[in-house]
């Protein structure tokens, strides 16, 4: 795998694995898994090219963490229409089946098929979800408040409330652009994601209002907006604690977000897929391997991403200790 000068600045150790259960031969943290809580751990990203199933299936068991409990929750994207580039229910259903569980999603802040319950399922079953998998609606009977600890703009979370009802919740992300907020992988899957109507408003306005009627009135710096979503994804981050796990998968890399109904087509071919125990790594590990990629259609992804001060997420996730930007990342052959 070729990687180049600025990733290997950030990345501690690069390996290739033949087979994810072998232990790689350099001296990363660990290859089949990610131990210890120390400060100096560096955490490991784990990476196939290959989109397909079996390779969702084959970097989850990388982790070595795996999710159990009575219900096990799987927070993806149900896209707002048929022409959004979220994750197909056909490249998930194996992994889907194999660790079980519900969709878990929230009512969206902005008019659309997914800003009431009745919609948001209804666009859920046309996409397929629904015969997938049970899907939960969180925020369709009441929201809960998670304090955000260190925050500079908001000192809770306002999130769906049978996300307590999970004991282990799965991230499963569709890594893309965003057209606010420069890219969206698993910290905005945390935040903005599991962000109640009112919740979703909280952050767009970096904590000045929840009531969705006055978002758009109420818009922020830009800075202050990408340091937001920051804040709710340390806040969901720690609620869940250990039991929690992450994967990204870099497909149809659209500039804009599974939210938009009429995104602009993917201008440069899929990266793979890959995950982590640590969010910020993963989605440092994504936008690396955009700037790293040799295809020539990065040029507008990167420019989305540079534009809308998208990074910014990272550092301030990084600076609250959501996880870090330093990492290794682990190929799987």
């Amino acid at each position: 795998m070729k990687i180049l000068k600025k990733i290997l600045l950030g990345v501690a150790v690069s390996c290739s694995v033949a087979g994810y259960a072998q232990s790689c031969t350099q001296s990363c943290a660990s290859c089949t898994g990610q131990e210890g809580k120390g400060t100096d751990t560096v955490p490991n990203v784990y990476y196939m090219k290959e989109v397909t199933p079996e390779n969702i299936v084959k970097v989850y068991e990388a982790l070595g963490r795996k999710a159990k409990g009575k219900k096990i929750g799987i927070k993806i994207s149900t896209g707002e229409s048929n022409k959004s580039n979220h994750l197909d229910t056909a490249l998930i259903s194996k992994f889907v089946r194999e660790i079980g569980g519900n969709f878990v999603e929230c009512n969206t802040a902005y008019n659309g098929n997914r800003m009431s319950t009745e919609q948001h399922l209804k666009t859920a079953k046309e996409h397929g979800f629904v015969d997938l998998a049970g899907v939960d609606i969180m925020d369709a009977e009441g929201e809960m408040e998670l304090p955000v600890v260190g925050g500079k703009h908001l000192k809770k979370d306002i999130v769906g409330k049978n996300l307590a009802d999970y004991d282990f919740l799965v991230v499963l992300s569709h890594f893309k652009g965003h057209q606010m907020g420069g890219f969206g992988g698993a910290l905005k899957n945390i935040s903005i994601g599991i962000g109640s109507t009112n919740g979703k408003t909280y952050i767009h306005t970096a904590g000045k209002t929840a009531n969705p009627d006055s978002l758009w009135s109420n818009l922020p710096e830009q800075k202050d907006f990408i340091e937001s979503m920051a804040e709710a994804a340390k806040a969901v981050a720690d609620y869940e604690g250990d039991h929690i796990l992450y994967i990204n998968v870099a497909n149809k890399l659209s500039v804009d977000c599974d939210c938009n109904g009429n995104p602009t087509p993917p201008q440069m071919g899929d990266l793979g897929v890959l995950a982590s125990l640590d969010p910020v790594a993963l989605d440092r590990a994504c936008v690396d391997l955009v700037k790293a990629s040799d295809d020539h259609g990065k040029v507008h992804l990167i420019e989305r991403i540079e534009s809308r001060l998208g990074t910014v997420i990272l550092d301030h996730a990084e600076e609250l200790g959501v996880g870090k930007q330093k990492y290794n990342l682990v190929t799987i052959e």
